[in-house]
């Protein structure tokens, strides 16, 4: 399965106009994309954009759907069934995700879900992960896809050990890249407004360093709109988070929260991305249901 790669797309008229932006999403998990799905709903679905997703692991661990367990009449909380079935009742479930978010192409690496820890050391070493391979696809995939922004969750020390490997690699992915266009990569999450969270880079690692004149980029998903103010983006969040069965419980406890989408500028990118940073949070915040 480690060498497995797949490729399912979607071809839908205009994704790939040039003025369109163009999003690779490099997360660990299916569900990691829950930090930022209205981001990339309104890439694909308002800017007519497109998206595509790179997966690292096989999506075997996480034990935590006592409810699912019913709708799938598996035990999924026993490690020895998730190890048997959640590979492919996730990979369904994050093609289920993408099709709200609009992805076009998934790409599946397929490591080892193995345990939850925050030790990245291993799987950047290649102990615990195949690394080159990663590394080569990665690599691939950028030559092929001519991205404006890869998006990352953001590799602070208490994130999930897959978490960091999976930024880290992608990163130094863009560092690597030779094309004539550049792209720009981000860390991203969700946090609630007032959040005192702060980052500027993850120690020992100087390329996950935050350009300090660069602002915290965000998207304000609960804004209100609409007949009563009764709709926002958040709703579009929580079909994402649905979609993802397997994992009742922690998205029993994610469903609607999260006000913001915010994103941090790495300093790889350097201070000439800034503008086009700035210019596609414009369109993000100002099209669709819009403040204006």
């Amino acid at each position: 399965m480690r060498n497995l790669f797949l490729c399912f797309f979607l071809f839908v008229p205009g994704l790939c106009a040039a003025q369109s932006p163009r999003v690779l999403i490099v997360t660990a998990h299916p569900d990691d994309e829950t930090m930022f799905p209205v981001t990339i709903f309104k890439v694909t679905r308002e800017l007519k954009g497109s998206a595509d997703l790179a997966l690292i692991t096989d999506a075997s661990g996480g034990y935590n759907g006592l409810v699912a367990s019913s709708f799938y009449g598996l035990n999924l909380i026993d490690s020895a069934t998730g190890r048997k079935h959640l590979p492919l009742i996730r990979k369904k479930e994050i093609m289920a995700s993408g099709e709200i978010m609009g992805i076009g192409n998934f790409f599946f690496f397929d490591q080892l879900d193995d345990y939850y820890n925050r030790d990245e050391k291993p799987y950047l070493a290649g102990k615990n992960w195949d690394i080159k391979y990663i590394e080569n696809r990665l690599d691939q995939i950028l030559r092929n896809g001519n991205y404006d922004f890869i998006f990352c969750l953001i590799p602070h020390e208490g994130q999930h050990a897959h978490h960091k490997t999976a930024s880290i690699s992608a990163i130094r992915a863009v560092q690597r890249f030779k094309g004539a266009k550049k792209p720009i990569v981000l860390g991203g999450q969700s946090q609630n407004k007032g959040s005192a969270f702060q980052f500027s880079g993850l120690s020992g690692y100087p390329e996950t360093d935050i350009l300090a004149s660069a602002p915290v980029f965000e998207f304000d998903r609960s804004f209100s709109f609409g007949e009563d103010k009764k709709h926002s983006y958040m709703i579009v969040a929580d079909w994402v988070k649905a979609a993802h069965k397997s994992q009742s419980g922690d998205m029993n406890q994610a469903m609607h929260r999260g006000d913001l989408e915010t994103f941090w500028y790495f300093a790889i990118n350097g201070e000439a991305g800034l503008s086009k940073t700035k210019d596609f949070f414009e369109q993000i915040n100002n099209s669709g249901f819009s403040k204006k």
